[in-house]
């Protein structure tokens, strides 16, 4: 009996031990109960003076009225206050009914000459006004946007708008801002920075730099970047990371230069990162020179700051680092996300609760590292363990989608507009592989296709080729008169290709065209297809185009069956590329500030031409339904370079040159036929400076130049060779 008491009472006190340390802390609170009221005291570390404290325990204790300090409900309260329709939705809030006769267009409120208009609200609005959804007519349109700006909600901000409410439900098509599109950049002001706009957006769509996740709504709002005035409207600067090149090992691993806030909303962050600067890899610079009053609030650091400050270079530190560090300031977003994109340094970003610019549609995973602000300490052990394979995939995709969504305000205004028209149709949507892939969601028209296959940009992600095929479309405008015509010995060469599907001819002569049994006996079909004396009819995209291979010709070209041949293999090895044989160049005139055209016979060149060529036919459908109307009416007008404008498409898309082959004939310019009859002696060179203005005004639509110089060409295997001619393939394209 005394043994069995023995083992009980061991029993008892190693459970009571046992349950002492792993339910302790629960165990205490049961123990040792405070009166209600007390403050409970941080404790004193003997090794205290060893820590770097990121802030004092009397400050950590203080109520400053920050409002991460407001209650669950105070907080609510606020966003119910702010958005009446947080719960909005494309289905609830979109009348889809307006989108389904005339598609998707957009129309901009007239302006009325009332407030005056920021920078950066009229590039949006010009964006919208060249877009190719645009119409003057509201009953056509499927989304409206103000003519109010409404990027700057800052009401301290000299660009501040009063009075919005009043003026917009006044604006008889506003109907609670359904199919509205509202666009901004600053909302709220000091001490809190809420996102109130200091208006009722009813049931508009929200595009807003700056988004907290709790206040946007998720398939309805869009987050748009933050950027400055002085942000191009149209093309921007190329990224500093070349496609072809490899990025030199940087000096810095991971670097920030910026203010830091002293007091309020977003100084937490910015005073913490002095703690990872080391002076060596890591350069963590702030200074506390912001505001009018910032003597006022200097602490015993910011003597320090600011002559450190002073030492390093901004641009230099972009240009010399692999990371950058994107901290929040007063708002979650900032100018300095799109400097880093560019400038392929990866943004490392602390701003909790920030949702992404176009999250939607763009995988962040890819290209930035989205960090915790209170776990800061972690930040350089987390980059330093990234290997370099992923490091460069990291900075290749920084360059693309600075290229493809936020180099210029067209370009977010663009992205903005097709995201929306994705919700409203969604059964012909883009994959979100096209967004994040080259050449993007923008240049991926789902109109044309939604499958990987059908374009001529993914065929080396998939591992496969083109098809063996190629359809020849001859351009005809002259009336067939005689047997010896050279369109007739063209379409007798090309039918001869073994790998000539069909020939269409498009016949755009006013006179009727031959009956069939005046044309060539070919292998392959003969369409002929009757189009308007339109140029750009040329690149409609014709059901009647059965192949991914097309080759253009003018009725006047001369090729051989050999060198169709041989061209069309080279394309098969470049399908994204034209692939031809005329080519001519553009080079930059000093004397008269601007770009020339040159159809000199030079090692060099940026074009070939679409009189002899061949490309993707999924060309055709960018050429007409990507560019704006009123590019392709400039160019019928003139009836001249559409060949050019082609060329200024393609190489805006690939950022290549087009390829060159070899050929046995030099191409010339032949004046239209219709010009040499109206035309006098004078201006027998007018249709060669029609193509030099054309080159400008392309530049100019586009923001940019787009052609690309290259002294490329491909030959065949031994072409000129002095050995047999029985050993080479392809020796009818040698000259004679």
């Amino acid at each position: 009996m005394p043994a069995r008491k023995k083992y009980i009472f061991v029993t008892f006190f190693a459970m009571w031990i046992l349950l002492f340390f792993l339910g302790g802390d629960q165990l205490r609170r049961l123990v040792f109960i405070k009166k209600s009221g007390a403050t409970r005291s941080w404790p004193h570390w003997l090794d205290g003076f060893l820590l770097k404290s990121f802030a004092d325990p009397e400050e950590l204790q203080r109520d400053d009225g920050d409002h991460y300090d407001q209650s669950p409900k105070a907080r609510r309260e606020l966003r119910r206050s702010i958005y009446k329709y947080s719960r909005c939705r494309m289905e609830t809030c979109f009348d889809f009914s307006r989108c389904r006769e005339h598609g998707f267009k957009v129309f901009v409120y007239p302006s009325e000459g009332g407030d005056p208009m920021s920078e950066s609200y009229l590039k949006i609005v010009a964006s919208l006004e060249e877009s190719r959804y645009y119409t003057p007519d509201p009953k056509e349109a499927c989304l409206f946007v103000l003519n109010t700006d409404t990027l700057d909600r800052d009401h301290l901000s000299i660009q501040y708008v009063h009075n919005i409410n009043e003026k917009i439900q006044g604006f008889p098509l506003w109907n609670g801002g359904q199919n509205h599109l509202i666009f901004n950049l600053y909302s709220g002001t000091w001490p809190n920075y809420t996102e109130d706009l200091g208006f009722d957006i009813g049931q508009a769509i929200l595009a807003k730099a700056s988004f907290y996740t709790e206040n946007f709504r998720p398939g309805f709002d869009i987050s748009i970047p933050l950027f400055s005035k002085d942000h191009p409207q149209k093309g921007g600067e190329r990224g500093w990371l070349y496609k072809s090149s490899l990025p030199p090992k940087k000096k810095y691993l991971l670097v920030f230069k910026g203010k830091r806030y002293l007091t309020g909303i977003g100084s937490d962050t910015r005073n913490a990162l002095h703690h990872i600067h080391n002076g060596k890899d890591i350069i963590s610079l702030t200074t506390c020179k912001h505001g009018k009053d910032w003597e006022k609030h200097k602490d015993q650091r910011c003597d320090k700051d600011n002559t450190d400050y002073e030492k390093f270079d901004y641009q230099e530190l972009l240009h010399n680092s692999t990371f950058c560090i994107i901290p929040r300031g007063r708002r979650l977003g900032s100018f300095r996300f799109l400097e880093a994109l560019q400038a392929a340094c990866i943004p490392v970003l602390l701003s909790n609760g920030w949702e992404l610019p176009f999250s939607e549609v763009i995988d962040w995973s890819k290209s930035a590292i989205v960090g915790d602000e209170r776990l800061l300490l972690q930040i350089p052990s987390t980059v330093r363990c990234l290997p370099s394979d992923k490091i460069l995939a990291f900075q290749q995709q920084t360059q693309f989608l600075w290229e493809a969504y936020f180099s210029s305000v067209e370009k977010i205004v663009q992205t903005t507009l097709e995201i929306i028209k994705d919700r409203i149709f969604h059964q012909a949507s883009r994959p979100r592989f096209f967004w994040n892939t080259l050449p993007g969601g923008l240049l991926a028209l789902p109109e044309y296709s939604t499958h990987l296959s059908d374009f001529p940009f993914y065929y080396l992600q998939q591992g496969s080729s083109p098809s063996s095929k190629f359809t020849a479309l001859i351009r005809a405008v002259s009336p067939v008169v005689s047997l010896s015509q050279p369109i007739l010995k063209l379409i007798q060469a090309v039918s001869r290709s073994p790998y000539c599907a069909q020939i269409i001819v498009l016949w755009s002569c006013e006179k009727p065209p031959p009956l069939s049994t005046k044309w060539p006996q070919t292998a392959v079909p003969l369409t002929i297809i009757h189009a308007s004396s339109k140029v750009s009819d040329r690149f409609l995209p014709y059901s009647a185009i059965g192949t991914e291979a097309v080759l253009s010709l003018d009725e006047q070209t001369s090729l051989s069956t050999g060198e169709v041949d041989f061209a069309f293999m080279v394309w098969r090895s470049f399908p994204d590329r034209i692939v031809g044989f005329p080519m001519r160049s553009h080079f930059w005139d000093t004397s008269r500030n601007q770009w020339s055209y040159t159809s000199k016979w030079t090692n060099e060149f940026s074009m070939v031409l679409t009189a002899a060529a061949f490309y993707h036919r999924y060309y055709h459908s960018l050429f007409t339904n990507y560019l704006p109307v009123r590019i392709r009416s400039f160019v019928d007008q003139i009836a001249n370079c559409e060949d050019i404008l082609m060329n200024f498409l393609v190489s805006a898309i690939t950022k290549l040159p087009p390829i060159k082959v070899t050929q046995k004939k030099q191409h010339r310019d032949a004046p239209l036929p219709q010009l040499l009859k109206s035309a006098p002696p004078s201006n027998r060179n007018l249709r060669f400076s029609q193509r030099q203005e054309c080159v400008n005004q392309f530049a100019a639509w586009f923001g940019y130049m787009p052609l690309v110089h290259s002294q490329f060409r491909l030959d065949p295997v031994l072409f000129k060779d002095q050995v047999s001619v029985l050993r080479k393939k392809y020796r009818h394209l040698e000259r004679d």
